[in-house]
């Protein structure tokens, strides 16, 4: 989708700078601030993935495994 936008001088030129030293095009610039910026604004969706990422890596730790978990987390000091 292509869109115009407009931002000022200098945030143009410093992703200018930034674009040809990460060796991209301007566009993709563009999209991946746009993209870090969402996901930084949007704390439900990351909440989201990581919930539906520990879901599928869950290893249905036995009983053993999560009171040796307790425990430990019991006589640390936060």
């Amino acid at each position: 989708m292509k869109i115009a936008v407009s931002v000022p001088n200098e945030v143009f030129e410093r992703a200018e700078r930034l674009a040809k030293r990460l060796k991209v095009s301007r566009s993709e610039l563009y999209s991946r601030a746009l993209r870090e910026y969402l996901a930084q604004h949007s704390p439900d969706e990351v909440k989201q993935a990581l919930d539906a990422l520990c879901e599928e890596l869950d290893t249905g730790a036995d009983d053993l495994v999560r009171e040796a978990s307790r425990r430990v987390l019991e006589a640390s000091d936060w």
